[in-house]
């Protein structure tokens, strides 16, 4: 398999003694995160690597025959202003170090006795690189209101221009190496979207879905990083944790708010040490794999509850996508709804039915606290049970009825909390009226829903408010 390069751009060693080329070369590629590399012996090439190679950062040496690295460095500033310099010296001189770095070196280090800061240092550089490139693809995409890659949000059926800032958001962000935290409601479609940033990404490896909800500490260790022979009882085989399945491709762990403080330690070290220890293994392995993470909890309410690390929580938000609910895009409704009506009809191998001009505005006037899937689940159950011409209305009724007694509809903040003024009664149910007949396209029988009222007791507050005309 194609191994996936990181960063997205190249790192330019620069330096005369190819053993140290070399050297430096496993060192980087050691770290299982810096692969994209390019070498060069000869520094009089260098200007023309970066005029035709896409270069973010150079390791440079300073002193070199023809063209020394002191010579060099004003010259990659001067023209390559977006190329980010680390100097790699043997000269382990403080005035050398500051002149470097007023010429605009972005850190200097000593070569053979800062090994493990040089490493930290080069990857310091290429995610402030990451976050820059990232930022500007943002700006652009923005104002040029674009998608490079639509065909990757095919499953997505929106026509809501939030969403579609979430698109070019996770576009832009699709080839970093940082992970993705995705939030919103259950039923929103966290893992279409964690399909979409695999896609986006080019890895040539696979997407692996994990839902981490209700696993403790060991089976959540065990899922993920695997188990050697013999590391406990009943391990008689070598397991593949689900890590190492997702190789070159993409982890997607979802409900990542259930996770115990003990996993949640160990999601932390993966993270941050970009590698991970078997169970019953000494020996560790690399991370090779872009992680995607969801969930529907509040983790900032969670961490000031003390129920999910602080660290952990800020190294997943690095790139944060929120995924709006369905009451809020209102106008997806009607698309998602034929969307599930003709991929029902197919399943159960039905011709699609006449729809009654009453579902469509009984659809708009419902909150939906199931989101996507609720509406899914209720065309479903419709198609299955239809026979006639006209596709019936009672199962959606049946659902939203017990879909009213949701309890997170019954916490919404009162509509008079910013009144100081309470208006008297028969205002209010003079507006009551008024407004569940303009939501219910003046369509009786649904406002009555919508009131919770009878048809007669309806059709008398008209009869009042037509007088009062």
């Amino acid at each position: 398999m194609e191994k996936t390069l990181a960063p997205s751009f190249s790192v330019l060693l620069v330096d005369d003694e190819p053993s140290f080329l070399r050297s430096m070369s496993l060192t980087l590629e050691r770290t299982g995160r810096i692969n994209n590399l390019l070498r060069c012996e000869d520094s009089r090439q260098v200007m023309e690597i970066l005029a035709t190679r896409d270069v973010g950062l150079v390791l440079l040496d300073l002193t070199m025959p023809y063209l020394s690295g002191e010579k060099l460095l004003p010259l990659i500033v001067e023209e390559h202003p977006e190329v980010v310099v680390i100097i790699v010296s043997g000269l382990n001189q403080v005035e050398t170090a500051v002149a470097c770095l007023k010429q605009g070196a972005f850190d200097y280090f000593v070569k053979t006795v800062e090994t493990d800061r040089l490493v930290s240092g080069v990857e310091r550089a290429i995610r402030m690189l990451e976050l820059q490139r990232e930022n500007q693809q943002i700006r652009e995409q923005f104002l040029q209101d674009r998608l490079e890659n639509p065909e990757a949000f095919s499953a997505i059926v929106t026509r809501n221009k939030g969403m579609r800032s979430v698109f070019q958001y996770l576009e832009a962000v699709s080839r970093s190496n940082l992970p993705i935290l995705i939030t919103g409601e259950s039923g929103v479609g966290k893992e279409l979207f964690a399909r979409a940033a695999h896609q986006l990404s080019r890895r040539q490896g696979p997407l692996v879905s994990v839902n981490v909800a209700g696993l403790d500490d060991n089976v959540f260790a065990d899922t993920l990083f695997g188990h050697a022979r013999g590391a406990f009882t009943g391990a008689a085989e070598v397991r593949k944790g689900m890590i190492e399945q997702a190789a070159e491709g993409t982890l997607f762990l979802d409900e990542i708010g259930d996770l115990s403080i003990a996993s949640q330690i160990k999601l932390l070290r993966l993270l941050q040490e970009g590698e991970y220890f078997p169970l019953g293994s000494d020996r560790p392995k690399r991370l090779r794999a872009r992680i995607v993470i969801a969930t529907h909890q509040d983790l900032a309410a969670k961490h000031a509850a003390g129920e999910f690390r602080k660290d952990l929580f800020y190294r997943l938000r690095t790139h944060h996508i929120h995924i709006p609910p369905l009451r809020e895009r209102k106008e997806d409704i009607p698309l998602l709804f034929r969307h599930f009506l003709e991929e029902a009809a197919a399943e159960f191998e039905k011709k699609i039915p006449t729809v009654p001009n009453e579902l469509p505005v009984l659809l708009a006037n419902y909150a939906f606290p199931g989101n996507i899937r609720e509406l899914k689940a209720m065309v479903y159950d419709a198609m299955s049970v239809h026979k006639e011409m006209m596709l019936s209305m009672r199962v959606f009724k049946r659902a939203m009825d017990i879909g009213l007694d949701d309890e997170s509809l019954c916490q919404q903040e009162s509509p008079f909390a910013a009144v100081t003024q309470l208006p008297q009664l028969h205002e209010v149910a003079d507006l009551l009226v008024a407004e569940a007949m303009k939501r219910a396209a003046g369509n009786q029988s649904i406002a009555c829903r919508l009131l919770g009222i009878s048809q007669p007791a309806l059709s008398k507050r008209l009869k009042k408010l037509a007088g009062q005309e």
